[in-house]
């Protein structure tokens, strides 16, 4: 098991707050159990079966009809494909997930070497390969996209004030822009997804709720 007593626990509030979380832990993570696998199986079926009843057709003639899809209607090959093209879409998402993951873990300081170890153990040359501007210098005039929560956002350095600022449109369309405060580049990004998880889209009933 990971030894955690020396790494430091500062609350928001605290002065050290932002130097602490700028500091990249080693290691990262430990390695998920096969019961963290099989968890995560779990919760993105129950994620894609959601997406699957709500596209599929055969799910929608029985919304129509009044009437309640019952699970053992999963086992029907159209709507197995309908799982499939969902499982699709989860792809996708992960994809995106993904590149948002590796540029800021590439843009607080981790190393290609270190970015295809978290996925999966590929090599620093595919890391790069597949995050191509997730590790790059930071300097006066740059300006780092990022997309999260179903929004988007860019971080900004202002070099009169030697600070970074963001703005940010949400999945519900709100929009906000900063004012140069942020200290550092994880400052202003944690600043940016809490803006971005304050302002996603409400959730959506289930297909099967009510029926």
């Amino acid at each position: 098991m990971t030894d955690v007593a020396g790494i430091p626990t500062p609350d928001k509030n605290d002065e050290n707050f932002w130097t602490a979380v700028s500091r990249l832990v080693e290691p990262p993570w430990r390695e998920p159990s096969q019961d963290d696998a099989f968890t995560m199986d779990e919760r993105v079926h129950d994620a894609v079966r959601a997406l699957a009843e709500g596209i599929s057709t055969r799910a929608l003639a029985y919304r129509a009809a009044d009437k309640s899809f019952d699970p053992g209607l999963m086992v029907a090959p159209d709507v197995q494909l309908a799982l499939l093209r969902a499982l699709y879409e989860a792809k996708l998402s992960v994809d995106r997930l993904a590149e948002s993951a590796a540029t800021v873990a590439g843009r607080g300081g981790a190393n290609y070497a270190q970015l295809g170890a978290a996925w999966g153990g590929i090599k620093r040359q595919s890391a790069r390969l597949k995050w191509p501007h997730a590790v790059v210098r930071k300097s006066a005039g740059e300006s780092i996209p990022l997309q999260y929560a179903g929004g988007t956002a860019v971080v900004h350095h202002d070099a009169d004030t030697d600070a970074w600022w963001y703005t940010a449109t949400a999945a519900d369309h709100q929009e906000t822009e900063s004012e140069p405060v942020h200290g550092t580049y994880a400052e202003a990004i944690a600043g940016a997804t809490e803006f971005l998880l304050a302002h996603t889209l409400p959730d959506r009933p289930s297909p099967t709720a009510g029926t």
